[in-house]
């Protein structure tokens, strides 16, 4: 009998917000149980992202979710801590995969063949999949962080940097969870 090749799809979700930390996910789909719907997770509603994810956690052979710290990502930068969140990632799976697919430009340094693909989780259903998940978790945490710091308003903006975020950061001032790197939120602190 032929070894089955366990293919992994890894992304991230956070690279662009002030606020919390970059999660990655990695899904090594079930070929004997598809999932219908896998898309890039900014093409999908909250809602079927949501469905989505819990499909995936129940259908896949093996799946994991992994972040960088806003502090992380200030001390190594963001590629560098999305990397480390997508080697989390990899590493916390129950399974060894046999190949890992990575959407973008970069992969993480494993011990394991790797290769980035752009736009992968527009191209390949265990990169949506990660994708969906890496999205779900990074909301999931925004929505925490909005009942801690509700005058933020981060379930609005998700820690991006909206007007609305801005208008916030002025009035109260910046959080620990805020990115002290990013240029926004290091202006404000030099003033």
């Amino acid at each position: 009998m032929s070894e089955l090749l366990l293919t992994c799809g890894v992304d991230e979700a956070g690279r662009g917000p002030l606020a919390g930390a970059v999660f990655a996910a990695a899904v090594i789909l079930d070929p004997q149980k598809p999932i219908v719907g896998l898309a890039d997770s900014k093409k999908l509603s909250e809602k079927k992202r949501d469905l989505l994810a819990e499909q995936i956690k129940e259908h896949s052979l093996a799946w994991a979710v992994a972040s960088c710290s806003a502090q992380e990502i200030d001390e190594i930068n963001i590629l560098q801590a999305s990397l480390l969140a997508m080697k989390r990632a990899v590493g916390a799976l129950r399974i060894t995969p046999s190949e890992v697919l990575v959407d973008g430009l970069h992969c993480p340094k494993l011990n394991i063949p790797s290769r980035a693909i752009v736009k992968g989780d527009s191209k390949e259903a265990c990169i949506s999949a990660a994708s969906i998940l890496a999205k779900t978790a990074r909301d999931a945490e925004l929505y925490v962080l909005d009942k801690q710091y509700p005058a933020y308003g981060f379930a609005k903006h998700k820690g991006y940097p909206t007007p609305l975020h801005m208008e916030m950061l002025q009035q109260h001032g910046v959080l620990d969870i805020h990115r002290k790197t990013y240029a926004p939120v290091k202006k404000l602190l030099n003033l």
